[in-house]
């Protein structure tokens, strides 16, 4: 078991390009619109972008890895006394009302309660009972909510809850087919039900998520997951066991509603700006520089007058010529005679 390992997974990492602090020089909307975990893939090197609220003591490693220790070797018993269960032909399949008898599923279940009691008072015996929400998010909506997750936290609603810091998993180096990405919301004491349920109605109703549980970092550190051979259940918390379904789906509902509502009005201002009425625009005159009578205030150019003869007006140069014609029939007619 590498318990320190995995323990150290779940702390901020400093000095982390793909790691924002209150401390980092640029702001928290530069670092989601730079680093979004869809475009950011995992070579090894970068499995997590990270956002954190505030500075939290992360000095209590000792303590933690003997919480861990004593946590993983109850889970290797618990495995063990479950698989003893399964194979034993003496325990009934199903439980018998006449003699009392347990079945098998009911003898597993218990030693699952009773394991998951146990690790509780590790936990606390240790003061290891920092943990995280979980949510899922596919590959096409992940940018989306982890922005708006780490933007909150930064300085939004979050940022009033006991939520310390929050990662998102970065995208696999190789195409995965229904990718979904994991996104951890830190809260100091997991087993503090009323600050657990408060930061889960501020992630409901103000960014719409869905919530897989509570985790505590200690079932990370044994490696304690829902595939685990011993079946104990991975969170410490499931939703309904914080909050009814009913105010789970009013609060989700009430995020939507207020989204559309938004995109309703955004819409509507875009539909005003396109039927406004434009001003109309400066139409520039063209400049008439081959017509020397053009006015020179712009104004329209005057008539050019026409040239006449000198003197006399278009009638008056007719009757002149009219007259000079008859003189001259008239002496070549006294000439003849």
């Amino acid at each position: 078991m590498s318990t320190l390992t995995v323990a150290l997974d779940d702390i901020f990492p400093e000095e982390n390009p793909y790691a924002w602090s209150p401390t980092s020089s640029i702001s928290i909307q530069e670092f989601v619109s730079k680093y979004k975990p869809s475009m950011v893939q995992n070579d090894g090197t970068r499995p997590w972008i990270w956002v954190r609220k505030e500075l939290y003591p992360s000095d209590r490693l000792a303590e933690e890895y003997v919480a861990a220790k004593e946590a993983f070797e109850l889970l290797q018993k618990v495995t063990e006394r479950v698989e003893e269960i399964k194979n034993d032909r003496s325990i009934p399949v199903r439980s018998s009302k006449k003699t009392g008898a347990k079945n098998k599923k009911e003898l597993r279940e218990q030693e699952q309660a009773n394991a998951t009691v146990r690790l509780k008072e590790i936990s606390q015996k240790h003061g290891y009972v920092c943990g995280k929400w979980l949510s899922f998010a596919p590959s096409d909506r992940v940018d989306a909510v982890w922005a708006s997750i780490a933007k909150s936290l930064a300085s939004g609603p979050l940022a009033s809850t006991v939520a310390s810091s929050a990662k998102v998993a970065t995208s696999p180096g190789h195409e995965t087919p229904g990718y979904q990405h994991v996104i951890c919301i830190y809260v100091p004491d997991v087993y503090d039900r009323d600050s657990v349920v408060e930061v889960m109605k501020v992630l409901l109703r103000q960014h719409g998520v869905n919530l897989s549980g509570v985790k505590s970092d200690l079932y990370t550190s044994i490696g304690l997951d829902s595939k685990h051979p011993s079946g104990v259940p991975s969170t410490v918390w499931k939703n309904t066991a914080l909050l009814p379904d009913s105010e789970i789906r009013e609060l989700k509902e009430a995020y939507y509603a207020e989204v559309m509502s938004a995109k309703k009005v955004e819409q509507h201002a875009d539909q005003n700006r396109e039927n406004a009425p434009r001003k109309p625009g400066y139409r520039k005159r063209k400049a008439e520089t081959d017509d020397p009578f053009a006015s020179d205030d712009g104004e329209c150019a005057k008539a050019k007058p026409q040239i006449q003869p000198l003197g006399l007006d278009s009638r008056d140069h007719a009757s002149e010529q009219a007259q000079e014609n008859n003189g001259r029939k008239a002496k070549k007619s006294k000439m003849l005679s």
